[in-house]
């Protein structure tokens, strides 16, 4: 006696998986080198067994076009969905990137083994941070929830395209916006040691000021970097709950 299988329900199955692939081979911190690609598959796997069920009930043709695009569907909301995530995500990183520039460590650069491209100090410690905060707080099951939910709205055969350009342009500025107010206290406190050391240096002209202000500097922004720490729990919660309304948004859940 052979086994039957439904091919409404392995379409459904397959359909859930390549959306399911392509948003865990994007989305942070999933995305990351770190994990190894046979874990990413694995969980992949996992979130498809909860809810490719559902697929199985949308009207998906066998021939071979409407799979295809089916599937290019699939890969296109789950690349949509992950891709708000990198941009959102991106807002700690730039912070860093904005505390090296003014406090000087923007020369010194250390190889990033999760993106595989050089990046600035303060920027790696902050992803690094914020990617530890996400699984203290819980932010991955969130994330993983967001991502169940927008099979709800499902479309196999169309993405709706209507709110995407809109919500990438809206979370392109809040990654402005973001990197500046966590790195603002900071911005204004090397500021004030710009202006204090200016003042110095017209008070004292013979002081070599400028090879006093380096390290004033570094230490400063090493201190005030350590002060504001129990400020990213609540940026990186505000972030995460940003990147899951989003990509509902996107596909029509918002």
């Amino acid at each position: 006696m052979g086994i039957v299988i439904d091919p409404a329900m392995a379409v459904g199955y397959l359909l859930a998986l390549i959306r399911a692939i392509a948003w865990v081979m994007i989305i942070p911190p999933f995305a990351t080198r770190s994990i190894p690609t046979r874990i990413k598959l694995g969980l992949a796997t996992a979130l498809t067994l909860g809810v490719g069920d559902g697929l199985r009930e949308q009207a998906v043709s066998l021939d071979a076009a409407d799979l295809i695009m089916a599937a290019g569907t699939q890969v296109a909301i789950g690349v949509t969905m992950g891709f708000i995530g990198v941009v959102i995500f991106a807002a700690l990183q730039a912070a860093g990137g904005i505390l090296d520039l003014f406090g000087g460590f923007a020369m010194a650069q250390v190889f990033d083994p999760q993106s595989g491209v050089s990046t600035s100090l303060f920027g790696r410690f902050y992803n690094l941070l914020a990617t530890t905060l996400l699984f203290v707080i819980g932010g991955h099951l969130l994330l993983v929830r967001g991502f169940l939910r927008s099979f709800d709205a499902v479309p196999a055969m169309g993405l709706p395209t209507g709110s995407l350009a809109h919500v990438l342009m809206d979370d392109v500025a809040l990654l402005v916006l973001a990197a500046i107010e966590i790195a603002a206290p900071l911005l204004a406190a090397l500021f004030l040691a710009d202006v204090a050391l200016g003042l110095l240096s017209r008070a004292a002209p013979e002081m070599h000021v400028f090879v006093l202000g380096l390290p004033v500097k570094i230490l400063l922004t090493l201190t005030l970097t350590g002060l504001a720490l129990p400020l990213l729990p609540g940026a990186v919660s505000t972030l995460t709950d940003r990147i899951v309304h989003d990509g509902l948004t996107v596909v029509g859940l918002g």
